[in-house]
């Protein structure tokens, strides 16, 4: 079921998104050679923590109900797309991060993610990494009243086709608010359907994920870390967003 938000809870929602937003920028900062994602994770925990909210990742529960999710961001390196668990690994020059953080204030979620390089990345990489961020708020602008799911689709899509990037097609974009995934689903690629059409109120998270290589993917053992088949890199951006009167709002900026 989607539910619209009211004014004011949108504006609750705000408030968990800059958080998230100021922890992305804590961590971009602490991106550098040697770094463990273990303290990167210790970095995003305590900010969130000290804000006054709870960490939404932290213990979410996963298909295997033995194994939640042990962090409190998603710390994905070059061919894991999503939902890379951070641990003893140290970052390396030359590797394409993407980090993915959320947090709850007061029973609202905030939810967003971005892809970042470790030193300066060639030129293929670069566009991957600038077109999936581009595909993005091709998506947010998208998202008026009276369009249709299938219009941020769409707009997502044609970032991709013409360089010829793996669309991730096995996770999409979602609706949230006290939940982190709620309806609607919000896919990356044309599904044939039409789907929800965006009313005020509405909030949704639109995550582009792109990869130069498959759209195939497979899920390690550890049963959460998402990789492309064919090991080729990923990239990884996202926005919560509330559709309004006005036009879409960005809720996870500082």
């Amino acid at each position: 079921m989607v539910t619209r938000k009211s004014r004011a809870e949108i504006e609750r929602m705000r408030r968990a998104g800059a958080i998230v937003a100021e922890v992305l920028d804590l961590v971009e900062a602490a991106l550098e050679p040697g770094v463990s994602t273990a303290h990167l994770d210790q970095i995003a925990e305590s900010h969130i923590l000290a804000a006054g909210a709870i960490p939404s990742f932290l213990d979410y529960p996963g298909v295997n109900p033995r194994r939640p999710f042990p962090g409190s961001i998603c710390v994905s390196i070059d061919d894991e797309i999503v939902h890379g668990i951070p641990g003893e690994r140290t970052i390396r020059a030359g590797q394409v991060v993407s980090i993915d953080a959320g947090a709850i204030v007061n029973g609202w979620h905030g939810d967003a993610a971005r892809t970042f390089y470790v030193g300066d990345p060639p030129p293929k990489v670069a566009e991957l990494i600038e077109t999936t961020r581009v595909a993005l708020m091709a998506g947010i602008e998208a998202a008026v009243a009276g369009h249709y799911i299938a219009d941020i689709s769409g707009a997502v899509e044609d970032l991709a086709r013409p360089k010829g990037y793996g669309i991730i097609r096995q996770f999409v974009g979602h609706g949230i608010g006290t939940e982190m995934h709620e309806e609607p689903q919000v896919p990356n690629f044309r599904s044939g359907r039409k789907g929800l059409r965006l009313e005020p109120g509405i909030c949704i998270a639109i995550e582009p994920m792109f990869t130069l290589g498959t759209h195939e993917t497979r899920i390690l053992p550890d049963d959460w870390t998402v990789v492309t088949k064919d090991g080729s890199l990923a990239a990884h951006w996202e926005h919560s967003i509330a559709v309004t009167e006005d036009g879409p709002m960005i809720l996870t900026a500082v």
